[in-house]
């Protein structure tokens, strides 16, 4: 027997009326909708540091090269923030990685650091770091292809989202230098192109968990970029500036082990467009830092661009799934 209220009611009866009750509460949640759903707070914090982090890293760059090669500086910096986030990790009972874990660090960080980093290094003795980052901003339309190759198409709000972040990248290269840098164009357009492809590699292969996969893929890079430096003889004829060793200290920690362990966290914790979206920001970082810094000139370009950029940003996030 079944009883609703203190009444008696037959159990064909409970059940109609069950269904009932059901099918007219249905409607009701329906109207509400779903709670909306808020980012949470990491996930906030991390796209804060890929954006304003990763976009100083050019002036960054530019400081850091001035006494110090290329690829050195690039051994330098990823070993010692790989290395070091390593080896705190294992202290604090990280797992080994696996051989096969290992592989993909090596290969995607070959993509990441040797090239998509690397290239941006050597680029910016021609190119000027602003330049660069507009060309970096290329990144997200590259991922989103070889995303769309892996099975992971982006949605049609976000693609909107791409184009209007792209016409603005393509906007503040209106007068660029690009055409005069030789060989330094070619290896700054190839930097993003590298990128992209890690970073898709990097979703569909085996990596270590968390913090860990950020730690070898750095590690790994960082080894490789000091087997070219030694191949290629790369020697520092007098000791580092103070500006270029600063330098190289804001790469290790905010540019490396905050801003790349910022990305992994990002891309496994939301879409890769959403996660990407940091290349339409750090342009804008660049030359506003260009110009409080360097003294460079910001036109009226600059600041339409800036606005396209940024609703791009905002069309993504608005799609973004959570």
């Amino acid at each position: 027997m079944a009883s609703t209220s203190g009444v008696w009611i037959a159990p064909p009866v409970r059940i109609a009326w069950d269904r009932a009750a059901a099918s007219v509460a249905r409607p009701v949640r329906e109207a509400q909708g779903p709670a909306r759903a808020r980012p949470p707070l990491l996930i906030v914090a991390a796209l804060l540091a890929v954006y304003f982090l990763w976009g100083s890293t050019y002036l960054a760059i530019r400081v850091a090269i001035e006494t110090i090669p290329p690829f050195t500086l690039g051994a330098m910096r990823f070993l010692i923030a790989g290395g070091g986030l390593y080896a705190v990790l294992r202290m604090l009972g990280a797992p080994r990685p696996s051989a096969a874990e290992w592989r993909t660090s090596f290969l995607t960080g070959a993509l990441l650091f040797v090239a998509g980093n690397g290239f941006v290094v050597l680029g910016e003795q021609w190119v000027s770091s602003g330049l660069v980052a507009l060309v970096v901003g290329t990144m997200p339309l590259w991922a989103a292809l070889f995303g769309r190759a892996a099975g992971q198409p982006p949605t049609r709000r976000e693609w909107l989202g791409l184009g209007l972040g792209f016409a603005g990248v393509a906007v503040l290269q209106l007068g660029g230098e690009l055409a005069a840098a030789g060989a330094g164009a070619l290896l700054v357009l190839l930097a993003p192109v590298c990128w992209a492809l890690g970073v898709v590699l990097g979703r569909s292969r085996p990596l270590p968990a968390g913090p860990m996969g950020a730690a070898t893929q750095m590690l790994a890079g960082g080894l490789m970029m000091g087997a070219i430096a030694v191949v290629l003889g790369e020697s520092m004829t007098a000791v580092p500036s103070a500006r270029s060793l600063l330098a190289v200290l804001h790469l290790v920690v905010s540019g490396s082990l905050i801003g790349f362990t910022a990305y992994g966290y990002l891309l496994r914790r939301t879409r890769p467009a959403v996660a990407n979206s940091y290349a339409y920001v750090n342009p804008v970082v660049a030359i506003v830092l260009g110009a409080a810094l360097a003294g460079e000139a910001v036109g009226p370009i600059t600041w339409l661009a800036t606005a396209v950029i940024l609703s791009g940003v905002v069309v993504i996030g608005l799609g973004a799934k959570r």
